[in-house]
């Protein structure tokens, strides 16, 4: 164990000191994701509601926890640190404007609107068609709209793919992951419409490689590998802004430099690309395709976060994991007392106690007429046992298609 690293109980925290761990999961917290240099009374006051015990980092404290040995304090990533990566735009914060039900309608639109936009696109390529950029366009702007209101009504929607429609809604769902990241983040309505429009076309250039290619289930040679990785080219589109072709370009580059096409590492790599890197990596793990079975939410986000300041920029891995949570809406569920929810809505400040909708009961069996249930005011069920969720489940698991369920 680092030696550095002291137990302490949460009565003999002070300020300044750098919580580097505590004795429950960060993200049913209002803290970071991981690590928190405390700076104030209020912070210490979350800490003793929340914990027993913590893990103070001595290397990283600006006080002393009790123990010997003067360190250079060493300041932890913050909100600071983000906005320096962008130096030119002010960063806002944007707040939830509507319920889940009430985004959840004009949402079912947006992206009907979307899917027929993108689906007509794809098909006038195979036509030997050129982007209709202005279509595409007029339909990103009110998916944009809808997540700065209440992102969950569209992450919902966008999960709903199956592997026939991979490619297609792999955009739409990228596109989607890449916009909450940048409300996430704060940056200005015109940046995430760049993102959301730019993340869109990231695999359009797919539709120019065959087809045995894409759906091929073996390992691929060589030179299919090469014939593969230039989709990011091929889709160069005529009459994009350089932001946008930037992220078609750059969303295979990975932050360690062992991405393609360039192997551009760090800020070589232009931001939105970083950003879009990792929205394009969540929905293709969380997706059902020819040759994989897609992971659960939970386990994506543990792959992510294991890859951060490697393959990924960690503050941008940590706004993500911010932004959707550990259970995004439309994420299967298994209960601790074996009942199968589906989740319909994020709690902010409560992560792991979302609001869902039981479909399964004990023995998995379909359960009629379910309420929505708010897990953050709810403990126990009627037997006393502690109501709460034990792991998230695969994509089609117990063959649940949650769209079917809720609408």
């Amino acid at each position: 164990m680092n030696l550095d690293i002291v137990k302490l109980e949460v009565g003999q925290l002070k300020i300044g000191m750098y919580v580097s761990k505590l004795d429950r999961p960060w993200i049913g917290t209002p803290f970071p994701i991981q690590g928190l240099m405390i700076k104030s009374e209020d912070d210490l006051l979350k800490l003793r509601k929340l914990c027993t015990h913590v893990y103070v980092d001595e290397e990283f404290s600006k006080t002393s926890s009790g123990s010997s040995g003067n360190h250079v304090p060493t300041k932890p990533y913050s909100r600071e640190d983000l906005e320096r990566l962008f130096p030119h735009r002010k960063l806002k914060k944007y707040q939830t404007k509507t319920s889940f039900d009430e985004e959840l309608t004009s949402a079912k639109e947006v992206i009907k609107g979307l899917s027929h936009a993108l689906s007509d696109t794809m098909i006038g390529i195979h036509r030997g068609k050129g982007v209709d950029i202005s279509a595409l366009k007029e339909a990103i702007n009110p998916m944009v709209s809808s997540i700065t209101r209440n992102p969950d009504a569209c992450i919902w929607l966008a999960r709903m793919k199956n592997e026939d429609t991979y490619t297609y809604k792999h955009s739409m769902g990228a596109s989607v992951w890449a916009v909450a990241l940048g409300r996430q983040i704060g940056l200005p309505q015109v940046d995430l419409e760049t993102l959301g429009f730019g993340t869109l076309l990231c695999d359009i250039g797919k539709l120019e490689l065959p087809p045995s290619l894409l759906h091929k289930k073996s390992n691929l040679s060589d030179k299919e590998i090469a014939l593969f990785q230039s989709h990011v080219e091929i889709g160069e589109t005529k009459g994009i802004t350089r932001d946008v072709l930037d992220i078609v370009t750059g969303h295979h580059e990975r932050y360690n430099g062992t991405g393609y096409p360039k192997r551009l590492a760090g800020p070589e790599i232009p931001i939105l690309a970083r950003i879009a890197a990792i929205a394009d990596s969540y929905d293709a793990m969380t997706s059902k395709r020819p040759y994989s079975v897609g992971k659960s939410p939970e386990a994506a986000i543990k792959e992510l976060y294991s890859l951060r300041g490697t393959q990924y920029q960690a503050e941008l891995v940590e706004e993500f994991i911010q932004a959707v949570g550990i259970y995004p809406a439309g994420t299967l569920v298994e209960l601790s007392t074996g009942e199968v929810a589906v989740v319909i809505s994020e709690n902010k400040t409560r992560r792991l106690r979302p609001n869902i909708l039981i479909v399964l009961n004990q023995d998995k069996k379909p359960v009629a007429n379910s309420a929505i249930l708010n897990l953050s005011t709810v403990s126990t069920n009627k037997e006393e046992t502690p109501l709460e969720i034990v792991k998230s489940l695969e994509p089609g698991a117990y063959e649940i298609n949650p769209e079917e369920l809720y609408f």
